[in-house]
């Protein structure tokens, strides 16, 4: 079974500066969190979820390759990632 998105739910975590989302596989959940530098044209909590809103399909092609180089609970997409 393959990585889907059924929840598309978002929240962004401050401290850390990244947005968290969630994949299942199967009965797996896999997380993902984004750096908020990804977004660089926002600079607060709604702004970097109307970003990954905007963004949400190029997020979500790049976290299931992620997810297809290494199976693990929790990923961390940054910048290079999107490169």
């Amino acid at each position: 079974m393959g990585l889907s998105f059924p929840n598309r739910s978002r929240s962004y975590d401050a401290s850390a500066k990244r947005i968290r989302f969630t994949g299942h596989d199967g009965m797996f959940e896999v997380s993902f969190l984004v750096d908020a530098d990804v977004f660089p044209g926002s600079n607060t909590e709604a702004g970097y979820l109307a970003a990954f809103d905007a963004g949400r399909d190029s997020i979500q092609k790049v976290a299931v390759k992620a997810y297809g180089y290494a199976r693990r609970r929790l990923y961390i997409l940054t910048a290079s990632d999107f490169r």
